[in-house]
């Protein structure tokens, strides 16, 4: 049988401030909303935005990641794929369903003139090392070149 394919990717801003919280086992979570949009011509011939809402979900490094760069607003770049969880609500009984994006990658956009110091910083849920200590050591030392000597 033929092997399905479940990739998602989204470039949008963060609704609210992520949610942490973490399991018995001390696996970091990061739930946050993430707003796409996209324009389209309404019956009028006029320009509207429509904003879609996302619901996802980071785990250990990536959502360490979120809970430190990320807030209201942020620009990010996230690839994932997409989960439907159900559970039975408690009060009604009733079947309730969650879709989601499970965050595999997750890149801040958000420059360094909006106050945000992570300047284009890119990270792999899968990455075996500390990029955040990678980026921040000045690549051209011995000219003098620093990260706040670039414009963005």
């Amino acid at each position: 049988m033929a092997k399905g394919v479940n990739k998602v990717f989204l470039l949008g801003r963060l609704g609210k401030d992520p949610e942490m919280r973490a399991t018995a086992g001390g696996m970091t979570i990061a739930s946050f909303t993430l707003a796409t949009s996209d324009r389209q011509k309404d019956q009028s011939g006029n320009w509207v935005d429509k904003t879609e809402w996302h619901n996802l979900v980071a785990f250990q490094r990536t959502a360490e990641i979120v809970r430190d760069y990320c807030k209201k607003g942020s620009q990010v770049f996230v690839e994932g794929k997409i989960q439907t969880r159900s559970w039975d609500d408690k009060e009604s009984g009733q079947k309730k369903y969650r879709t989601e994006i499970l965050v595999n990658d997750l890149s801040l956009l958000d420059s360094k003139s909006s106050g945000d110091s992570t300047g284009g910083y890119s990270r792999s849920s899968t990455a075996s090392f500390d990029q955040r200590t990678a980026a921040s050591q000045p690549d051209y030392a011995d000219q003098g070149i620093t990260d706040d000597d670039i414009p963005f």
